[in-house]
This record gives structure tokens, C-alpha cells and sequence, in this order.
């Protein structure tokens, strides 16, 4: 029994040192990290953005509650016109920010932020949470009324440009419409001329067939063998006559042969 107390005293004493040290370990951590933030300040009082980032991170590194260097690095950040990256990073030290004061200032620098990146309503948001929690605050309320200016104008301009892009689609609405009835009516005038070329052609065909059967008949008309009943009469009459003289002329002579009358073309 009395060994088992022992040990339990033991036990105890062990835990007690290993709190004792780890509370310690924590304390170191804290001051380190409370030299790296006064370290960061003066680097950022120079203006040395970037090395005073270094400090912060570091700082955190050591504690990762440690508010001040939460804040303290946004703005490091916001310095170097990196508003996406500050927003997160004051979102991070408006959590782990208790007091009030300080939560103020966060939401401001984070409204500050969303300004920057044009973001007008999240900035209204951020400016509003500010005076939340200080109300007293005459820049965070200047702040405020400017980004309420800001997005109203934005919006504006935005419903501006939306009428405009709309009166140019409609203009070129308008434009298709008018290309397309005025090549419509090109392409009607373009048929009926067709059309109307068309007929004339059929036409001219016709009168070139009307004119080239009127001028075989003229030919026809025009042959030289072509007689008259009449004429033709006349004409048997004058080859018989001019035969019997012939065949007297031929017996006269005692002729061996008779004459072939020919045949005409006539």
C-alpha cells in the first residue's frame, strides 16, 4: 500500500514537471512572438512591407492565437496591394480578436480591403461591423458613406451600359432585319427580271422561228422552176411544137435516132 502511494506521488510529481515545463515552453513561445511583432513594427514603420511580413509570419509561427500579429500582417499585406490576400488574412484576426476596440480596426482595414478591389457592398458590410463595434468612429463612418456612393454609382453605370449594349442590339437587330428585307427585295427584283427575260427570250424564239418559216416560204416563192398551170401549158405547148419541127428536120434528113425529151425540175 504505502509502495503504491509512492508511486502515485510520483506520478504526480513527473506530471507536474511536464505541465510546469510545456507552461513555460508556452511562455518563451509567447515572447518570442511578442519580439518578432515589435521587430515586424519597425520594419513597417520603414516602410519595409515585405520584411515586416517575414516578422508577422514568424511571430505567428510561435503563437498562432497571437491576435496582434494576425492584424498586423493584413495590413503588412494591404501595403503591398495584395487586397484578396489581406481579407483573408483580417477575417483570420477578426476570430481571434476579443476586444472590441480591436475588432473595430479589423473590420475597417478589411473594408479598406474590399475597396481596393472594387467590391463596394462587401466593403459596406465591413465598414457596418466596424461601428458595430465603435460607433464613435467618424473615418470608419466617412468610410462608409463613400463606399454606399461608390456602389450606387456602380450600379448605375452598370444599368447604363446593359441599356446601351440592349439599344445596340436592337440597332443591329433592326440593321440585319432592313439588310436582309432590302436583299430580299433585290432577289425578288433580280427573279422577275429573270422572268421577264425569260418571256422575252420565249418570245424572241418565237419570233425568230415565225421569221425563218416566213423566209423559207419567201425562198419557196422565189424559185426560178416554179410555174404557173398556165405557164406551164405554154410551155408543152411551145416543146411540141418545137419537136414536130425538130422530127420533120430529122425524117427530112433520114435521121437514125429520136430525140430524148429531158425532164425538168420543176
Amino acid at each position: 500500500m504505502k509502495r503504491m502511494r509512492n508511486s502515485i506521488v510520483i506520478l504526480f510529481l513527473c506530471f507536474a514537471t511536464l505541465s510546469f515545463a510545456q507552461q513555460k515552453d508556452v511562455k518563451k513561445l509567447k515572447r518570442e512572438a511578442r519580439e518578432l511583432v515589435r521587430e515586424g513594427n519597425k520594419l513597417y514603420n520603414q516602410l519595409k512591407f515585405s520584411e515586416a511580413e517575414i516578422a508577422y509570419k514568424k511571430a505567428l509561427s510561435k503563437d498562432p492565437n497571437y491576435n496582434k500579429a494576425a492584424y498586423n500582417l493584413g495590413n503588412a499585406i494591404y501595403q503591398q496591394n495584395r487586397a484578396k490576400e489581406a481579407v483573408s488574412q483580417f477575417e483570420l484576426a477578426a476570430k481571434t480578436t476579443t476586444d472590441k476596440m480591436g475588432k473595430a480596426q479589423t473590420f475597417h482595414n478589411m473594408g479598406n480591403s474590399f475597396m481596393k478591389q472594387k467590391q463596394y457592398a462587401k466593403a459596406i458590410e465591413a465598414y457596418k461591423n466596424a461601428l458595430r463595434n465603435n460607433s464613435k468612429d467618424d473615418e470608419t463612418r466617412y468610410n462608409l458613406a463613400l463606399a454606399q456612393k461608390m456602389l450606387k454609382n456602380q450600379q448605375q453605370n452598370k444599368n447604363k451600359n446593359k441599356n446601351k449594349d440592349n439599344t445596340k442590339d436592337n440597332k443591329d437587330n433592326k440593321d440585319k432585319k432592313k439588310d436582309k428585307d432590302g436583299g430580299d427585295k433585290d432577289k425578288n427584283k433580280d427573279k422577275d427580271k429573270k422572268d421577264k427575260n425569260k418571256g422575252k427570250d420565249k418570245k424572241d424564239d418565237k419570233g425568230d422561228k415565225k421569221k425563218n418559216q416566213d423566209k423559207k416560204d419567201q425562198q419557196k416563192k422565189k424559185r426560178p422552176n416554179q410555174l404557173s398551170p398556165e405557164q406551164m401549158k405554154q410551155l408543152l405547148d411551145a416543146m411540141n411544137n418545137e419537136e414536130n419541127k425538130t422530127q420533120k428536120k430529122v425524117n427530112a434528113k433520114k435521121a437514125k435516132g429520136r430525140k430524148i425529151k429531158q425532164e425538168k425540175d420543176w
